[in-house]
């Protein structure tokens, strides 16, 4: 097998998955730099939260072809427990923060992985919000502070590359704009992140590159000015 080209975290290349007999993605083929941001965008139902899971190696959807490459290292014969430990960290849409532990606790149990990610101390010194409120049950905090956590959670572990699903959908502007700029302090830290989001314009102000699906398959990669410049791909793709 090929490695995967210089400079690329991850390589994704003619990706065709399904759940049960239903086929998701067509052909899907990506690439994502190190210490990038890459928005993958789409309409409801183009693929993006398959992809993702397909990425992360998740039980479902079934990948019946094609290749995943983590710095070289294939990902697309491995369960999805190996890809964790390979750095491959899902944080999905709805959060899943573990009912009965507090902020700390779901922290700490992150940590409890063979090889642990960011400390405590570095976590809370970039989320405040979680610092002041480490002895609250997570499940009661509210949906930009569950965000917030469930994106510390996957800190907490060894991760290279970090997987967002939907993550501004239902937040306040102020949080989404304190959710932005954590994802850049991310990237300052040495991380690929890959963002799947509705919110196509917040996306796309902090992604490096941007991707497009449409009915599972690639339709577009470039720069994110070039998606806000052109009126046509933005009212084909994201009906904006």
């Amino acid at each position: 097998m090929n490695a995967a080209p210089n400079g690329h975290l991850l390589d994704c290349r003619n990706l065709h998955a399904y759940y049960g007999e239903s086929y998701i993605l067509h052909g899907v083929s990506l690439t994502v730099g190190d210490n990038e941001i890459l928005a993958l965008l789409g309409r409801n139902g183009a693929g993006k939260t398959t992809t993702l899971r397909t990425i992360a190696r998740a039980e479902q959807p079934q990948l019946r072809k094609g290749e995943i490459y983590l710095r070289g290292q294939p990902l697309h014969g491995l369960p999805a427990f190996k890809a964790a430990r390979m750095g491959v960290s899902l944080v999905p849409e709805d959060r899943r923060i573990i009912p009965g532990l507090t902020v700390e606790e779901n922290l700490i149990l992150a940590q409890i992985a063979k090889d642990p990610g960011w400390p405590l101390e570095r976590i809370y010194e970039h989320f405040p919000r979680l610092a002041e409120r480490r002895q609250q049950e997570g499940i009661t905090l509210s949906g930009g502070e569950q965000q917030m956590l469930a994106i510390a959670r996957a800190l907490a572990r060894d991760v290279s590359l970090l997987l967002l699903d939907e993550p501004y959908e239902g937040l306040a502007p102020q949080i989404v704009s304190e959710i932005e700029q954590i994802l850049l302090e991310v990237k300052k830290a040495g991380m690929t992140v890959i963002v799947v989001e509705q919110n196509a314009v917040a996306a796309l102000r902090i992604a490096d590159r941007c991707a497009i699906l449409d009915d599972g398959s690639v339709v577009f990669t470039g720069d994110p000015g070039e998606v806000l410049a052109n009126e046509e791909i933005r009212r084909e793709y994201l009906a904006l």
